[in-house]
């Protein structure tokens, strides 16, 4: 069976990442795109020899289309997903997954109403090191974690998003928050899938002190809690401007596992008794190498449609982490320290 796909959105992450994966896919046909940028959708549409649209509610009701790739600015996240859901498409959506709990929640609650599958695109979990780290610390190799640090940091968006300096990437009113939800929700994910627990407060100092003229944080750094009691810090910037970090630390009883943070290896253990593995497992996906190696999100998400499989990252564990780049946001306003627990 060959999944039809449609994609709502043209811009950079849709042309690098979604129409590329979607096309390489052997299970996926692109039989539709939309962007509210006519020349953009058009541009998509004869590449990809699809139907063009520039309303995605004109797409939804003229075309049978299996699956959708959201690939839109933040707060259309939700009304675009609940849409594509409510017409019977399952639905991959960019991350951050929303602008609130309670758009998560309806998102959520419209792929259970449809029976679809909804997935978020957390695409970090599927790099090679990280799924070694969290199996290294699942088996006990480096024993009890005690802490650790995990970046993501570029120069920003206007590096390449589509419309530059002019991207809605920096427009509070469509992205809603900034650096913290373009990069500090993956790293959430990230974090919460490495180590397989949960984290019960976050404090945030959540910050625009880099970039002129725009109404959304560029500099983020977190302090976090998990419910075991490991504690670290979890930072997103849009000023690292000589290079990208896209880093991971942790800290455990027996060793110390350093991700994406050497030049040669993606995954160095280093061990208490003097031993040191490298492992060399491939590089991470990067904006800075025009990224146009596979991602393993349009794969999982098409695998887990065709076998009728949760997928990994599906609308609850996108709201948990949405949850606590939100609970950062509240506590950088409070300057009080953020329950994520619920109840």
């Amino acid at each position: 069976m060959t999944l039809k796909a449609a994609i709502i959105g043209c811009g950079s992450i849709a042309q690098n990442r979604h129409l590329i994966e979607y096309r390489n896919n052997e299970e996926t046909e692109i039989t539709a795109v939309c962007d509210i940028v006519e020349e953009r959708a058009a541009i998509a549409g004869q590449i990809y020899g699809a139907k063009t649209y520039t309303d995605y509610e004109d797409l939804l009701n003229k075309e049978e289309v299996d699956v959708v790739s959201v690939c839109l600015p933040n707060y259309l996240h939700a009304p675009v997903s609940i849409a594509a859901l409510e017409t019977g498409a399952h639905v991959l959506c960019e991350k951050p997954m929303a602008t609130s709990s309670e758009e998560a929640d309806r998102m959520i609650e419209a792929a259970e109403k449809s029976g679809k599958k909804l997935m978020i695109a957390h695409n970090q979990r599927f790099v090679k090191s990280h799924v070694k780290a969290r199996e290294i610390i699942e088996s006990g190799e480096i024993g009890k974690v005690y802490s650790f640090r995990t970046t993501f940091g570029h120069g920003g968006p206007e590096g390449w998003s589509a419309d530059g300096a002019d991207s809605w990437f920096f427009k509070k009113d469509e992205a809603f928050i900034g650096a913290m939800g373009d990069l500090g929700v993956h790293k959430a994910d990230l974090i919460r899938y490495i180590l397989g627990e949960e984290f019960t407060d976050v404090a945030g100092f959540v910050e625009n002190n880099a970039k002129e003229n725009i109404t959304v944080d560029d500099n983020a750094v977190c302090m976090l809690r998990s419910e075991s009691g490991i504690l670290g810090t979890l930072t997103a910037s849009w000023a690292y401007n000589t290079t990208e970090d896209n880093s991971t630390v942790i800290y455990g009883e027996k060793g110390m596992l350093r991700l994406e943070d050497d030049p040669d290896y993606s995954l160095v253990a280093t061990f208490t008794n003097g031993d040191v593995v490298n492992y060399k497992l491939g590089k991470i996906q990067s904006n800075e190498e025009g990224g146009q190696t596979n991602t393993g999100v349009i794969d999982h998400f098409v695998e887990s449609v065709l076998n009728d499989q949760t997928p990994l990252i599906d609308g609850y564990e996108g709201k948990k982490s949405l949850e606590i780049i939100l609970g950062a946001l509240q506590s950088g306003e409070t300057r009080e320290i953020q329950s994520l627990k619920k109840g």
